[in-house]
């Protein structure tokens, strides 16, 4: 399907989806930023750059960019490995440069190596993580940063053991908040309301209003209740140009000449077009309408914005499925839900942040529980088991490396799971297998698929190694338009002892043109060249 462009037609849904999009992307801009070693605003100036420039260069509907959680790792390393964050933002121009030159070479192919079953069991896992690590926020406990998917967490503890520290320390203040939006949340979901003018609003944006409120109400009647700043989202305060200068962070060019920079770039453009590309086919498999994203298109609209962040003070973006996909649960229909929210990120940063420092974290938790749920919904797992093992295993294998490593590691875990039982698949069907007896011998009919590719070599070579002393074997090629090279050889050195074993070989309607003298001039001779029968 074409991408849907009439924007003004789905005004009513994109801007409510922008509204809770907003709502996501706001602690989880600031949250990755103070985790990565960079200075707050500039986990809001990807958010911006992610929403306002990349969502239009997009060719996806509805992917969102943002900062990524999976790159406050290599932007701590780098800030330290290139000696200071303005040289950093260097790394960054650079990386945005590699992935254009990536795009240009239609690296993004590789997005459609991804197996299904691990886009399934990452959309899964990051959903379970979700759950797992608002868990803590609900409850008031903020030490880890907002957004962070990891297993093991800077503050020394890790998911689960996190969740016990919570529940040992809650603020009672921050639970009642939680519950109260959580409530909200549920509330606005129901049929009754979505039929009603209530329905105009969105439920996330009800929850962290309600939940701003009730904190308020604290303050002025129930102090050992209020939830104290440093639980609620905290914006650097800009009051004119020149706190945006003094803010913002301008990348020292010098650094261009520095190794580490070049290194530290090359890095970013590899791990952050991996995460885009499992980002957006995570994404195509959410979207109802079933777009599919051009993946080169992609590659160079986050470089572009990349190089842009690099330029004004930003840290590194990729599309990010934690925001996709809530944009996909609110109703967002076009890219203009993703624009706007960078909208939203730009003026609610300069117009009203007193405003937004109100909001409690635990309120925000409570929506990402919402998000974490949609994706990690038990229907899944029985979908996914009525598949068969050969599609459970990998998205189970998936969801458990992703919830006790991280997202990157996981990965790479699930897809190995993956490729070994698409290997195996390719192992046990190159040939169907005919027995039947003729006269005093065994006899057995071999024919060869349509495609028979190296993959395939070890299952025949076991089929004719099987067959008993003083049988017959005849190999069809009738309907085999490509075999490769590695599988005649195969047969051929089969051939070569088949003599031992008193097992006679016949090839009939076998594609072996051109391959009898690469065969014959190796290292052993055979001892006969095979029958062709009809060839």
């Amino acid at each position: 399907m074409k991408p849907n462009h009439d924007f003004a037609k789905h005004l009513k849904e994109d801007i409510p989806a922008s509204l809770v999009v907003f709502l996501v992307a706001l602690p989880l801009c600031l949250g990755i930023a103070l985790a990565s070693g960079a200075p707050l605003l500039s986990g809001l100036v990807t958010g911006i750059i992610g929403g306002i420039v990349v969502a239009l260069l997009s060719g996806s509907n509805l992917a969102v960019s943002g900062p990524a959680a999976g790159l406050t790792v290599i932007v701590l390393d780098g800030i330290e490995a290139i000696g200071s964050f303005e040289g950093f933002l260097c790394a960054v121009i650079l990386a945005g440069a590699i992935q254009i030159a990536l795009g240009m070479v239609k690296a993004g192919v590789i997005g459609h190596y991804f197996p299904s079953a691990v886009i399934r069991g990452m959309l899964a896992a990051i959903g379970l993580i979700l759950i797992l690590k608002q868990i803590p926020h609900f409850l008031g406990i903020d030490q880890d940063f907002f957004g962070d998917i990891a297993f093991f967490q800077a503050d020394g503890r890790n998911t689960f053991s996190e969740i016990g520290f919570a529940f040992a320390n809650l603020r009672w203040g921050a639970l009642v908040v939680g519950v109260i939006s959580l409530g909200a949340i549920i509330l606005w979901n129901q049929p009754f309301i979505k039929k009603s003018p209530l329905s105009i609003a969105p439920g996330a944006l009800v929850a962290v209003l309600l939940g701003v409120l009730v904190n308020q109400a604290f303050f002025a009647f129930a102090p050992e209740l209020a939830i104290q700043p440093e639980h609620l989202v905290q914006l650097p305060i800009i009051r004119d140009m020149g706190d945006i200068q003094q803010e913002l962070d301008f990348p020292d060019f010098s650094q261009f000449l520095n190794p580490m920079t070049l290194r530290t770039a090359i890095t970013i453009a590899i791990i952050a077009s991996i995460e885009t590309l499992l980002s957006i086919e995570a994404t195509d498999k959410l979207d109802p309408e079933k777009h599919r994203t051009p993946l080169n298109k992609e590659l160079r609209a986050q470089g572009i914005g990349n190089m842009i962040a690099g330029f004004i003070g930003g840290i590194p973006m990729t599309a990010v499925i934690v925001r996709s996909s809530a944009n996909i649960s609110a109703g967002g229909k076009t890219k203009m839900s993703a624009f706007y929210h960078g909208i939203l990120l730009l003026f609610c940063t300069l117009l009203i942040p007193n405003v937004l420092n109100m909001i409690p974290l635990a309120a925000l938790a409570a929506v990402l529980l919402n998000v974490g749920y949609k994706l990690t919904k038990p229907i899944l797992y029985k979908q996914q088991w009525k598949l068969g093992y050969d599609q459970f295993v990998p998205f189970i294998v998936t969801i458990l490396a992703i919830l006790f490593t991280d997202l990157l590691v996981g990965i790479a875990i699930g897809m190995a799971v993956g490729f070994y039982y698409i290997l195996r698949a390719n192992y046990s069907t190159p040939f169907s297998f005919i027995t039947e007896s003729k006269d005093t011998h065994d006899h057995y009919e071999i024919h060869l698929s349509e495609h028979v590719s190296f993959l395939n070599k070890a299952s025949l070579a076991k089929a004719l190694d099987q067959l008993p002393e003083g049988s017959v074997v005849e190999i069809y090629g009738d309907n085999t338009k490509y075999i490769d090279y590695d599988v005649i050889e195969a047969i051929y050195e089969f051939q070569h002892v088949a003599d031992e074993r008193g097992v006679h070989v016949f090839l009939i309607n076998m594609p072996l043109e051109g391959v009898h003298g690469m065969l014959s001039t190796g290292k052993k001779k055979l001892k006969r060249e095979p029958v062709l029968v009809g060839h």
